[in-house]
């Protein structure tokens, strides 16, 4: 009797072992930089947290680093370097099959030492132009997908913080501190953009859904005061958007459905010696594929249906240095319930109304 149970417990001790060791594993990797000179920051420390051995890796003379056969799911970095603070990365999702890419900034540690007295004549004539250090906030694309009722929208995002109100749920515009959402300045990659949402009215700078796809975003910023001269066309607020670089080691493809749209994306090297890399999002309706298949529902009043697209191409070296291509652009329309009772009607008068049969949109 004993031989039995000894022998099932050793065939369920081993399947336990083989799945343990099989377990999905991908690759974290990255550059860190110093925030304000953008200089690689070498022999900087990576820790990843809440493992058992101890993992982690340092910076190479490019700043560079990688973890490799890390455990997909949730993961948590910390980054230290000597005069430097550290940097606490949580919460990142690591998927099967797709590398995590960082570009981790860093500050500098300032010590206080001793109080130095300077004293010297000031032309109070002259005019000081000062970097933005108030009423600004740096976000992440991951936070466009924890904040509530953010569709993964950064301007919905914005309404989360404080001073900021949403008009209402079927758009995005944003009042910073009262002011009107007219005055909003969407800039990308350096570039004053339009308004880029579907269904953008004249003038306004929001929409019910965004074009800018937060899968193609990197950290960016978002000011409500203080504006420094480069956004002297911003009244109540700045977002200045910047799109990350595609995966210049690896060619990588991703497809998902949601709520925003049926949407496929791909990025990888153009030239792995340069390290020149692309990256391609297009995504298409949800309620229009779905129309397509025969689930003719729309919203309420009618079916909306766009289609939008964004690329980046990155030449980090090349001989007249490093520059960047990127476009993006939507199409938009909607059919509206009322206009098809029209239709109808004309239909069943020229035909009599005999012997026909058509379908009746909700009214």
């Amino acid at each position: 009797m004993k031989k039995p149970i000894i022998f099932l417990s050793y065939i369920l001790l081993s399947i336990f072992f083989v799945t343990a060791s099989n377990s999905p594993t991908a690759t974290i990797r990255g550059t860190i930089i110093d925030r304000v000179s953008r200089t690689t920051l070498p022999g900087a420390n990576i820790v990843l947290l809440n493992t058992n051995p101890f993992t982690g890796t340092s910076s190479n003379a490019e700043g560079k680093f990688r973890l490799e056969n890390v455990n997909v799911g949730r993961v948590s970095l910390k980054v230290s370097f000597i005069g430097y603070k550290d940097v606490y990365l949580n919460n990142l999702t690591l998927n099967t099959g797709k590398e995590l890419v960082l570009e981790i900034e860093m500050d500098e540690n300032v010590i206080t030492q001793k109080t130095v007295e300077i004293i010297a004549n000031v032309d109070k004539s002259n005019t000081i132009n000062k970097m933005t250090t108030v009423s600004a906030r740096s976000f992440t694309v991951e936070e466009t997908g924890r904040y509530a009722g953010s569709r993964n929208d950064v301007a919905r995002m914005a309404s989360n913080y404080a001073g900021i109100v949403g008009s209402n749920d079927a758009r995005n515009d944003i009042i910073i501190r009262g002011n009107t959402p007219s005055g909003l300045l969407w800039r990308l990659e350096g570039v004053d953009i339009p308004n880029p949402n579907h269904w953008g009215a004249l003038s306004a700078t929001g929409g019910p859904v965004c074009i800018l796809n937060n899968n193609v975003l990197s950290n960016s910023d978002f000011l409500t005061a203080a504006f420094p001269a480069e956004y002297g066309n911003a009244i109540s607020g700045v977002f200045d958007l910047k799109m990350r670089n595609g995966n210049n080691e690896k060619h990588e493809f991703l497809g998902q459905i949601g709520f925003n749209g049926f949407e496929l994306g791909a990025e990888g090297p153009i030239n792995k010696k340069n390290g020149s890399s692309y990256l391609i999002n297009a995504r298409y309706s949800t309620l229009e594929a779905m129309e397509k298949l025969g689930a003719d529902f729309g919203t309420g009043s009618g079916i909306p249906k766009y289609k939008d697209f964004s690329m980046k191409l990155n030449f980090p070296k090349t001989k007249l240095g490093s520059f960047s291509v990127f476009a993006l652009g939507g199409i938009s329309d909607i059919e509206m319930w009322d206009s098809r009772k029209d239709t109808i009607k004309e239909k069943v008068d020229y035909y009599g109304g005999e012997g026909l049969t058509l379908p009746m949109a909700p009214i």
